[in-house]
């Protein structure tokens, strides 16, 4: 491949977060921001050697923060002779962590469905180019030999605004889309300066300033309807570090301000699959319910996600909650019988 080809073939989010866990799993003693950029897939088709790499580098950390909210854990490693040096810092993820307890163990079945699958993920999500990254990584005196099919790759689909919004982030682009709030008609037109994309509670966030309101605001990615377009002419500073982070601490924020108070039914799939969400506590009141307390950034999501319990579930606060999941029970019902709406009282849920 040409190195005028090479720099402008399309590297998807997915691959070049991949190859970067690779590569920062294949090191003992971690990479510098200079290595990563000018080797790792996805990268180093841009990266100047010497020249201005701040798009680059803003990329870079925000690929840090979704390494971190995939659960995977990050080290920064600061030179013993040059403390508190940004330059020299190295970063690496400990393999040690991915490695099976002592007592796990296969059958001969498992075993063989295992390189099975090992295969089908290597020939398949790690391509030529990632394996030549790889190779490039050898050269920094880094051992990448060792199999690295210990991690399992868990990166989340991302929504078709993810890539544009990405690029104009870069680019200090305003972008306009049509974003459709909860309650709604229709969706409205919005003009944004986008300054960050977060995942969160497994969602993505768009942190941007809504330039109609003049403030800012987040946006769930999945309310954006239809494609998300540069405005032309409207540009803006793009945004330094620290503005993912930022979007991160008004979600804490608003996720510890909201409590969901929740009756499910013992021993059912909801008892089942709310307990082991990020929750404020459960009590057991009596054999058949227990009382579950669920943190919440988004209403109406959380709704969407106990309708689907069915009767195994009833809220009992928020009232907007409540009223949110009674609509959605109702909807169902009406979609599959003629029956007026009748019969499912506040108490029905």
């Amino acid at each position: 491949m040409s190195s005028t080809t090479e720099k402008t073939s399309r590297v998807s989010v997915e691959e070049r977060l991949f190859s970067l866990v690779l590569a920062l799993i294949a090191t003992e003693i971690g990479l510098t921001k200079a290595d990563i950029l000018s080797t790792v897939q996805g990268y180093r088709q841009r990266y100047v050697p010497g020249g201005n790499n701040a798009s680059l580098e803003r990329q870079f950390e925000r690929d840090k923060d979704d390494i971190r909210e995939l659960g995977i854990p990050l080290e920064v490693v600061e030179p013993p002779d040059d403390p508190g040096s940004n330059h020299h810092l190295r970063y690496r993820i400990p393999k040690g962590l991915y490695d099976l307890p002592a007592d796990v163990s296969f059958t001969a079945d498992e075993l063989m469905l295992l390189k099975l699958a090992a295969t089908v993920w290597r020939e398949g999500s790690l391509s030529a180019e990632s394996r030549r990254a790889m190779t490039k990584l050898n050269a920094l005196g880094i051992d990448a030999s060792d199999p690295v099919l210990g991690y399992s790759p868990s990166l989340r689909v991302r929504e078709a605004s993810f890539e544009p919004l990405s690029k104009a982030m870069d680019r200090g682009q305003v972008v306009a889309f049509l974003y459709l709030k909860p309650g709604e008609a229709a969706p409205r037109r919005r003009q944004v300066e986008p300054r960050a994309v977060v995942l969160y509670d497994g969602r993505w966030h768009l942190f941007g300033t809504d330039r109609d309101a003049a403030a800012n605001r987040t946006f769930l990615l999945s309310r954006i309807a239809g494609p998300v377009v540069a405005v032309p002419g409207a540009t803006f500073v793009p945004p330094g570090e620290g503005q993912a982070q930022e979007a991160i601490g008004e979600l804490d924020a608003l996720w510890n301000a909201n409590i969901a108070s929740v009756s499910v039914q013992s021993g059912s799939d909801a008892a089942v699959r709310l307990s082991k969400r990020h929750s404020a506590g459960s009590v057991r009141l009596h054999e058949l319910d227990t009382a579950v307390y669920l943190h919440y950034t988004d209403l109406n999501v959380l709704a969407d996600e106990l309708a689907g319990f069915g009767p195994e579930v009833l809220v009992r606060s928020p009232a907007a909650l409540r009223s949110a999941v009674r609509s959605r029970l109702i909807a169902v019902r009406e979609s599959h019988t003629d029956a007026p709406t009748i019969g499912l009282t506040e108490e029905g849920e």
